[in-house]
């Protein structure tokens, strides 16, 4: 079972899509592996292997990831967040 992803805010409009399916990994690897496949989310919402600064990663909702080489379950959802989202 693969790592589900979905967008949010900025990050849905770089990619086009809602949300996709990849493999599990840290999560400079899915970032590597999303920017692969969206060259206009790479360029807008990734630097150095992890988010831009007003971009955040969330762990199905619970938890908020900071470390790139977090690990990822196969199962768990990521949603990755713009701060023109809100709440």
């Amino acid at each position: 079972m693969p790592l589900h992803v979905e967008f949010y805010g900025i990050a849905r409009t770089r990619t086009g899509v809602a949300d996709t399916e990849v493999a599990v990994g840290t999560l400079a690897d899915v970032l590597e592996e999303l920017g692969a496949r969206y060259p206009e989310f790479s360029q807008t919402c990734v630097r150095c292997g992890n988010l831009a600064t007003g971009f955040a990663a969330n762990l199905g909702g619970d938890r908020f990831l900071t470390n790139p080489g977090e690990p990822l379950q196969e199962g768990d959802v990521l949603l990755i967040l713009s701060a023109d989202v809100g709440g």
